[in-house]
């Protein structure tokens, strides 16, 4: 979204950082995610990554999560960090409708691989949400030392599937 021209406006005018190019993102994200953190700003992460932006899901569905946030909390060089699971839940759409032509998208960013299939990017105009908040998940000193050779793995496991498991039931609350 960075390199749509209006959309990368609408995005950064929320407080959102725009990604670097393919090759640079996950470097460039963390640089900039661990830099607001360490500043003691929050980061917003959507998990389930892209996917879900350009495939419509029902919106009590939740997709497989992406571990980097995971990673980015966990190597994070922050004291009193906390991951705080957050779902956006709608009352009402409103529409759902077929904004623009992904391929068409391709043509400001080539380099992503989602622009690059048959399709439309679904845009859902909702009347009313609900921003519903789970329990959080204390980084501690504890869990950054585990998070060194062989236990790493399974501390970001743990704490994707905490954020995975609290975000669905708070959909299915909502």
């Amino acid at each position: 979204m960075g390199q749509v021209p209006v959309v990368r406006e609408l995005v950064t005018s929320f407080g959102a950082f725009p990604l670097a190019a393919r090759e640079h993102r996950q470097h460039d994200f963390f640089a900039q995610a661990t830099a607001l953190l360490q500043n003691r700003e929050m980061v917003g992460v959507f998990p389930e990554g892209a996917e879900p932006m350009v495939k419509f899901t029902h919106p009590t569905t939740v997709g497989k999560f992406q571990r980097g946030f995971a990673h980015l909390a966990l190597r994070t060089p922050v004291r009193n960090l906390v991951v705080l699971p957050v779902a956006i839940s709608s009352f009402k759409e409103q529409s759902v409708r077929s904004a623009i032509p992904l391929k068409l998208l391709s043509l400001f960013d080539p380099s992503e691989p989602l622009f690059d299939r048959a399709g439309w990017h679904p845009v859902i105009v909702y009347q009313r949400v609900n921003v519903l908040i789970g329990g959080p998940y204390w980084i501690t000193c504890e869990r950054q030392q585990q998070y060194r050779g062989k236990q790493a793995k399974t501390v970001v496991a743990e704490l994707t599937k905490h954020c995975h498991g609290e975000i669905a039931q708070l959909l299915q609350a909502g």
